[in-house]
């Protein structure tokens, strides 16, 4: 399922051009798809009070029969503001309700730094990748508080600084590496 919602001024005219991929700047662009007991929902464009109601939209709908998990992709998402923050802690609160976890894949660093400014990233479940998030073990998927990039399944993973007391998401080091 696609979901289409435009900003300010949106008259909708424009809106389908045919050309599949192609997106107005500021557009908000999302697609839901299930795999297995995950519902997968991913968001790109800008998230902003204008195109709110196309994500609450894509994450309403609990109970769903055999749904233990929803999983938010933002790797496309350019820009998200307050409502968007606002948006995703409600349907964790909603999802939690349902006996179903809402967790976070691949945002940008802009949007990893609005989590933490917020401290919305204290209660969101966040991961660096949907492979990484789809890989993890269902029993302990929550258990362990958010998960960084050095919380890998991956034996070889040397990105962020990793171990048992990372505090979760991060933007990538810039020179000098972390502090």
């Amino acid at each position: 399922m696609h979901l289409s919602a435009g900003g300010a001024g949106d008259t909708g005219d424009e809106r389908d051009t045919g050309e599949p991929g192609e997106h107005r700047p500021g557009e908000l662009r999302i697609e839901v798809r299930r795999t297995g007991t995950v519902r997968i929902v991913s968001v790109g464009g800008e998230l902003d009070h204008d195109s709110a109601d196309g994500l609450r939209t894509a994450l309403s709908g609990l109970p769903e029969d055999g749904l233990a998990r929803i999983l938010v992709d933002l790797a496309e998402l350019s820009f998200c503001d307050s409502t968007g923050v606002n948006i995703l802690l409600q349907a964790r609160q909603d999802a939690e309700l349902a006996g179903v976890r809402l967790e976070i894949a691949a945002p940008r660093p802009s949007v990893v730094r609005l989590f933490a400014v917020t401290g919305a990233d204290a209660v969101l479940r966040i991961h660096p990748s949907v492979g990484l998030a789809l890989a993890e073990d269902g029993g302990r998927a929550g258990a362990d508080g958010p998960s960084g990039p050095g919380s890998t399944s991956d034996p070889g993973s040397t990105s962020g600084a990793g171990g048992p007391d990372d505090p979760g998401p991060t933007a990538p080091a810039g020179p000098g590496g972390p502090r």
